[in-house]
């Protein structure tokens, strides 16, 4: 089965959520805020994605941190701050079980061929 990770107020995770819905596609979704995030998921997420594009500089929580934060950024230091804050996280990320597909765009939306209906 698909799994769907993100956040549930988040409009990007709503409108992929409507799109599987409507295209009778059956999914799992993992609420960050709710279910969590662990090193190990994490750890799964940067195998498969690179964890520049993984961590998401335009959101309310990237301007919420620090300048200090937000500096000097590796691999290490993004994923401590991805793991406490995992809104830092760039959503949604669909996980069709052969590859990891982040963000979405319903416009050109790469699910449709990537994922098949259950």
């Amino acid at each position: 089965m698909l799994t769907l990770y993100g956040i549930k107020n988040c409009d990007t995770v709503k409108k992929a959520r409507n799109w599987l819905d409507q295209h009778g596609i059956t999914y799992r979704f993992h609420d960050f805020r709710t279910d969590g995030l662990t090193p190990e998921l994490l750890q799964h997420f940067v195998e498969h994605l690179d964890w520049i594009k993984l961590l998401n500089r335009s959101s309310t929580s990237w301007r919420q941190l620090s300048a200090e934060q937000q500096s000097d950024l590796t691999q290490e230091k993004a994923l401590q701050l991805m793991l406490a804050t995992p809104a830092l996280i760039k959503r949604p990320i669909l996980d069709t079980g052969d590859q990891l597909i982040l963000g979405f765009s319903a416009k050109d939306s790469g699910y449709e061929i990537s994922v098949t209906r259950q």
